[in-house]
């Protein structure tokens, strides 16, 4: 008994894991990259962010209800269907986008980070998603997420919550000023389109 419930409630940690993951990385592709390296996403990187979010909403889904102490296998089933989906689109973008650049003397797109450009980091966290997802929904009735009681830790869990809704508005803003009113992005954007 005391297994199964250190078990669910480290399920429940992994899915605020995994939205605070996805927190950082989308500031630090828009704080770091975009803004501070002047690297404008282009509309397959947009594409990536917004399949990292859809794939954060199941785990905003699951982490939401279970805070709510009515979780249930349905809506374990719901949140793992809706993350695995948002890593499938954003995986299909990231793999588009390194077959885009895959020739020899191709430079890439943006800075790479240790020797890898952001587009195949994305597929990498895109797959963790996947595999994350398969392995709850084999054990969903073992891991099945309990929320803590405790309320400090109640508050760190609101606290990625409303970060991660914040990082969706920033991240809309943001992406309406690079386009502008225009209906599609340049490929290889190189000013903010709202702006002039």
């Amino acid at each position: 008994m005391v297994r199964s419930g250190l078990i669910r409630a480290l399920s429940f940690w992994a899915f605020v894991t995994f939205l605070f993951a996805y927190v950082g990385i989308l500031s630090t592709a828009m704080f770091v990259f975009q803004f501070g390296f002047g690297e404008l996403p282009c509309p397959l990187c947009i594409l990536q962010r917004m399949g990292m979010m859809l794939a954060s909403m199941g785990a905003l889904y699951i982490v939401v209800r279970a805070m709510r102490g009515d979780l249930a296998i349905r809506d374990l089933a719901m949140g793992l269907g809706l993350a695995v989906l948002g890593a499938v689109a954003g995986a299909s973008m990231s793999i588009r986008q390194i077959l885009l650049h895959i020739a020899p003397d191709d430079p890439g797109y943006g800075t790479a980070v240790l020797g890898l450009h952001l587009y195949t980091w994305a597929l990498v966290t895109f797959v963790v998603v996947i595999v994350f997802a398969a392995v709850v929904s084999v054990f969903a009735a073992e891991m099945l997420p309990v929320a803590p009681a405790g309320p400090a830790a109640r508050v760190i869990v609101w606290i990625v919550v409303w970060a991660f809704v914040a990082t969706i508005a920033i991240n809309m803003v943001v992406v309406f000023a690079e386009e502008g009113f225009n209906w599609v992005l340049p490929d290889d954007p190189t000013r903010y389109e709202l702006f002039g």
